[in-house]
């Protein structure tokens, strides 16, 4: 086999397979040529292995803590019910739930605390929205997939402890206009003042935040974590 070939072959098993570092099982590729994990018992065999792939329940993981699960009303850029069945259920991959624990200790020795609007999410979500609105400025390709399917990305917002309401930020979750983004001036200082809170608080504890949406944020070392299309 020549050179060629050999890289020929390399790039075809590159495109059919997919493995996690931690485990040896094969994903399996959907229509788009992803890979995709949709068998809960393959997750479970793929936690036993590395138990920093667990998905935990948020409420449980970090007391106190807050939702407003946008996508399980008709109160989004869609305008429709996303989750199956309104599901509210909050989910991050053990180590992003960690951190976003350490965020919400930190926020709450200077009053505020965490609303989670949006969490992991099924690919199947991802597909719908851009369905719904084939834009990838406003809702993720998922001819790419999403930080949020492979449960290392949120999208949140901080509520003020004694008034229990959401404080004012530069615009509502899923506003996608220019003044949801970072370099956005809001003539409000306490607005600006409470977006550096919340960004300088994620990055600290080890989060990247996006330029366009002042509400999302990631693990930049999300490509470890594969893309999930199973609901809890």
């Amino acid at each position: 086999m020549n050179i060629l070939a050999k890289i020929r072959c390399l790039l075809l098993l590159a495109a059919t397979t997919c493995f996690t570092a931690v485990s040896a099982q094969q994903i399996p590729l959907n229509k788009y040529g992803l890979a995709v994990l949709t068998d809960k018992k393959q997750y479970e065999q793929l936690i036993k292995k590395d138990s920093t792939q667990e998905l935990v329940n948020l409420e449980k993981y970090i007391p106190g803590i807050k939702k407003d699960v946008r996508y399980a009303t008709t109160n989004n850029f869609t305008h429709q019910v996303l989750y199956p069945n309104n599901n509210t259920a909050i989910y991050l991959r053990k180590p992003a739930a960690a951190k976003l624990k350490k965020v919400q200790d930190i926020l709450h020795k200077q009053g505020y605390g965490l609303l989670i609007y949006d969490a992991y999410r099924p690919y199947r979500c991802t597909e719908l929205m851009f369905k719904i609105v084939p834009n990838d400025l406003y809702a993720a390709d998922p001819r790419k997939g999403s930080g949020h399917n492979r449960g290392v990305a949120v999208d949140l917002s901080m509520v003020d402890l004694k008034t229990g309401k959401p404080v004012a930020m530069p615009t509502d979750f899923d506003d996608f206009t220019f003044k949801a983004h970072q370099n956005y001036q809001p003539k409000d200082p306490t607005v600006t003042a409470n977006r550096k809170l919340l960004r300088d608080t994620m990055k600290a504890a080890g989060f990247k935040g996006s330029s366009t949406e002042w509400w999302h944020f990631y693990l930049p070392d999300y490509k470890k974590y594969p893309l999930m299309d199973i609901v809890f």
